[in-house]
């Protein structure tokens, strides 16, 4: 949900040309015997602190969250990745439920309890139903700059290329046991919210904080930290923030997603740097954009928010990576990333591979299936030789 503006362990301008980068990653939990959505959170959350692991509440009693530490490389990062998931889903069985990476519940009802916090019970107060059925997980990628004004600049660059992340990511096309025909039902779910979605073109940080502001002053944010745009700079912290990501089911796939987003940035910077300016793209061919990414994923259609073509979205993937080269060939990642990329365009996301096996076996199968997945197994080691290794439980 992001009650919190910004990880407070994500911080920080990068020492060399190469930005830091943390990850946020949010979970539902499920009960092994009926596989519905368990909700004892606070129970795992303090199970995990224990453990050594600071395990955050999501505005629903069923799920949980990871935040990691600053690191400096992909490699760094994926350690972290692989441990969290594992601590948090040791933490849940403790508790008598397991760990579960999807963009939306796989089964369950429609409204879920608020975990008991002020801020939490407010928003439900406040929000009502709205509260009630957000049980979605995404996955948020913080990058380090400089301040305010590279932050507001790096997010006009970057909110172009928004759809195509949210293509890749997409992971929650099962619903409450119902294929949804939507890649990432999560994005559509979350698009209702009132400050959701694609940011506006803002040119400075005044702009940014004065929309904000209006926004709190006529009650439609209970604070700026409400601003659940898919892309933002951090109220408190020199990073932006990338929100329009489902939880994606693996840590290879995360990893992925935040070589992209860094280098993204990275090359935002360079740009900024330039005196290059953003192109100033409508919010309507933003949302249209998004809504496509949505609804196709990333084996289906895609629409060029800057030029409005309809093409592939492993086409506009294709223009992605062109884009990042340089940033990419700087962090020696390119090869990589590229070889990743061209299998998901084949292969396809988590969306995709939720719809197939739901195709061969059953809903509770499918949520077993998806648990394993999400936890990497005890030899899923990393030796620093590529950047994303093979898992073996991705083609299940």
């Amino acid at each position: 949900m992001g009650a919190t503006c910004s990880t407070g362990s994500t911080a920080g301008r990068y020492e060399s040309t190469t930005p830091t980068v943390g990850v946020e990653e949010e979970f539902i939990l499920v009960d092994p015997t009926s596989w519905l959505p368990s909700t004892d959170n606070a129970a795992v959350a303090e199970t995990a602190s224990t453990l050594g692991l600071d395990l955050q509440l999501e505005l629903s009693c069923c799920q949980v969250e990871t935040n990691s530490p600053v690191c400096q490389s992909i490699d760094e990062l994926r350690t972290h990745l692989i441990d969290m998931r594992r601590l948090a889903a040791k933490a849940a069985e403790l508790n008598g439920c397991r760990l579960l990476a999807v963009g939306a519940p796989l089964s369950g009802p429609s409204r879920f309890e608020i975990s008991d916090s002020p801020r939490y019970r407010q928003m439900g107060e406040h929000f009502g139903a709205l509260a009630a059925e957000q049980s979605i997980c995404g996955c948020h990628i913080h990058v380090g700059v400089a301040d305010q004004v590279e932050a507001v600049q790096v997010c006009n660059h970057v909110r172009i290329w928004l759809p195509a992340l949210l293509a890749l990511s997409a992971n929650s096309r099962i619903h409450q046991g119902v294929d949804t025909d939507f890649a990432s039902w999560r994005a559509i779910q979350w698009s209702r919210w009132p400050v959701a979605g694609p940011p506006p073109y803002f040119e400075t940080p005044g702009d940014f904080d004065t929309a904000v502001a209006k926004m709190v002053d006529c009650g439609v944010m209970l604070d700026k930290r409400m601003a659940y745009w898919d892309i933002r700079p951090s109220c408190h912290l020199p990073t932006v923030e990338i929100r329009v990501c489902d939880v994606q089911p693996t840590v290879d796939d995360t990893v992925l997603l935040a070589a992209l987003v860094r280098a993204l940035v990275a090359t935002a910077l360079r740009a900024v740097e330039r005196g290059v300016v953003a192109p100033r793209t409508s919010l309507e061919n933003l949302r249209l954009a998004t809504w496509v990414s949505a609804k196709e994923g990333v084996l289906g259609a895609s629409i060029d928010p800057v030029t409005t073509q309809r093409i592939s979205a492993a086409e506009q993937l294709h223009r992605l990576l062109i884009h990042v080269r340089d940033s990419l060939d700087e962090t020696g990642e390119y090869t990589s990333v590229e070889s990743a990329l061209r299998d998901k365009c084949v292969t396809g996301g988590g969306s995709d591979w939720q719809q197939r096996t739901l195709r061969q076996v059953c809903l509770r199968k499918l949520i077993a299936r998806a648990v394993e997945r999400t936890v990497p197994t005890g030899t899923d080691t990393h030796d620093g030789s590529t950047l994303i290794s093979s898992n073996a439980s991705d083609h299940r």
